[in-house]
């Protein structure tokens, strides 16, 4: 894999690229890059095909956006890349936040598309635990007690820690942009968008996530019309970490089919 670099409405853009044939486009989860998908991009690559892998704006070497993006704002960033890369057809792959780009991206842009991975994909909300319900309830009664500008500093440090009980530890490290940025993308709800996919669609995913639950994954499944869902056991929310040839295996015989 070879490393490029490319301007993208003024942001500086890195993203890591190899190996001949149909293109398949990489789409990290939030807080990794390229660098976390290295070992299932040299399998792709060594089957023969094309693979493209950005560092999306914010994570890895590429620039961070000038202001707070929602997924929109992501979606028409892969938008224009594939449109400077000159990538007209190939296969989407989108892992946890990178899933979230891909759903909105597919649903509006299925003309560019071969067909659509979506592994261990964030995007939609369930009906909460009753754990998850204390937490949430707890966290409005605290938002107005500490309303007050005084309590800002209280306030910021108890918003990290309801992320953080949350199991959403991604929040809790991002800072300045990036911060409001994950903030923008978890107030997000892709629900409505799952119908409007009409690609073929792969959805992998661990049985053991704890980020996000197995149960999205029967949910996208039955939303997105003839999707194949492939349910890795005792997998958790990175396959392409824990599992990352297994995880090829199932990737390349979708691709091939």
């Amino acid at each position: 894999m070879r490393e490029e670099v490319v301007t993208i409405n003024n942001l500086k853009i890195n993203y890591k690229i190899a190996g001949n044939g149909p293109a398949v486009l990489l789409l990290h989860g939030w807080g990794g890059s390229s660098d976390s998908w290295l070992e299932v991009e040299e399998f792709l690559v060594k089957e023969n095909y094309f693979v493209i892998a950005p560092d999306l704006p914010g994570f890895g070497k590429s620039a961070p956006p000038p202001e707070p993006w929602g997924i929109q704002d992501y979606s028409d960033f892969i938008f224009n890349f594939t449109e400077k890369l000159k990538l007209d057809s190939f296969f989407l792959l989108g892992h946890s936040f990178g899933g979230r780009i891909a759903i909105k991206f597919s649903g509006q842009h299925a003309d560019k598309l071969k067909s659509l991975i979506l592994c261990d994909a964030a995007g939609i909300r369930i009906e909460p635990n009753i754990k998850t319900k204390t937490i949430m309830a707890a966290a409005k009664v605290g938002n107005v007690l500490f309303s007050h500008r005084l309590f800002a500093v209280i306030k910021e440090r108890l918003r990290n820690i309801f992320y953080f009980l949350l199991r959403n530890r991604d929040y809790v490290k991002a800072d300045g942009v990036m911060r409001e940025t994950i903030k923008k993308a978890l107030g997000e709800n892709l629900f409505s968008e799952l119908p409007k996919i009409k690609v073929k669609t792969l959805i992998v995913w661990g049985e053991a996530d704890q980020l996000v639950p197995v149960k999205c994954a029967h949910v996208f499944n039955k939303k997105i019309v003839g999707s194949q869902l492939n349910i890795m056991p005792k997998i958790g929310h990175s396959p392409h970490l824990e599992a990352p040839e297994k995880l090829s295996q199932i990737i390349i015989y979708f691709l091939k089919s």
